[in-house]
């Protein structure tokens, strides 16, 4: 078993359901810990390691528009929500020892910093998680687009996606008992099949990055340093 890691500098996308547990909506207290020691675990091996995190347990824009409200109101306040939840995650890293920064695309200057790349370059450099917040800072884009972005951004040598399922399905394997799991592939294929893992803007733009997707279930205990360190969990998405 490969006791090094394989990536040196990655970004995690999370996204805010992640935070609810068996909650509805909200923030669950038992999972803030549980994630903290498990991004605190894959630090301590020396992986500087930058996280975007989502909203979509507070609200999510496309759904505050289906009732009602104006499309970009709605995204300006899933924007907001993942501020709330990337202070939250910080919190929770900071009680386990991992200093932390929360840099947003929207400017709360009282309560986190301005994105600034080179300032998020350095704080990594020097051994600190950084969360980036508030996605893009611009409506219509989501938090996929947000991750890829901020990879290329931060040369992250792979986008981790951590989400619900075991990796990447030809179709969702919560409504079509049919669907299989594909280990590897390219970015193309993502795109052909149209598939929902990550939106068509992210997928590009890791494609034209060369940035490694690597598909796993956040869910499973060990998941994200097993990934890390290159063990064979979930999917991965890259150059064939």
């Amino acid at each position: 078993m490969n006791a090094e890691p394989v990536y040196r500098r990655v970004v995690l996308k999370l996204s805010g359901e992640v935070l609810m547990g068996n909650q509805p909506f909200g923030i669950a207290p038992e999972v803030l810990p549980v994630l903290a020691a498990e991004i605190a675990d894959v630090h301590a091996l020396g992986v500087e390691v930058a996280i975007v995190i989502g909203g979509g347990n507070i609200i999510r824009g496309v759904a505050a528009t289906e009732q009602g409200l104006d499309r970009v109101t709605g995204d300006l306040m899933g924007m907001l929500a993942t501020i709330v939840n990337g202070l939250a995650l910080q919190d929770a890293l900071e009680k386990r020892g991992v200093n932390t920064r929360v840099q947003t695309a929207i400017e709360v200057r009282q309560v986190a910093e301005p994105f600034i790349r080179r300032r998020a370059l350095r704080h990594l450099e020097k051994g600190r998680v950084v969360i980036f917040a508030a996605g893009t800072g611009n409506p219509f884009f989501t938090t996929d687009s947000a991750a890829a972005l901020r990879a290329s951004e931060m040369h992250a040598d792979a986008l981790l996606k951590g989400t619900k399922v075991d990796g990447l399905y030809t179709a969702d394997p919560v409504r079509d008992a049919g669907a299989k799991l594909v280990k590897e592939t390219d970015y193309h294929y993502l795109l052909e099949h149209g598939l929902k893992i990550m939106d068509a803007a992210a997928v590009s733009l890791c494609q034209n990055s060369k940035i490694p997707i690597r598909i796993f279930n956040i869910r499973v205990p060990g998941n994200i340093r097993r990934v890390v360190l290159g063990e064979d969990v979930g999917s991965v998405v890259r150059v064939k």
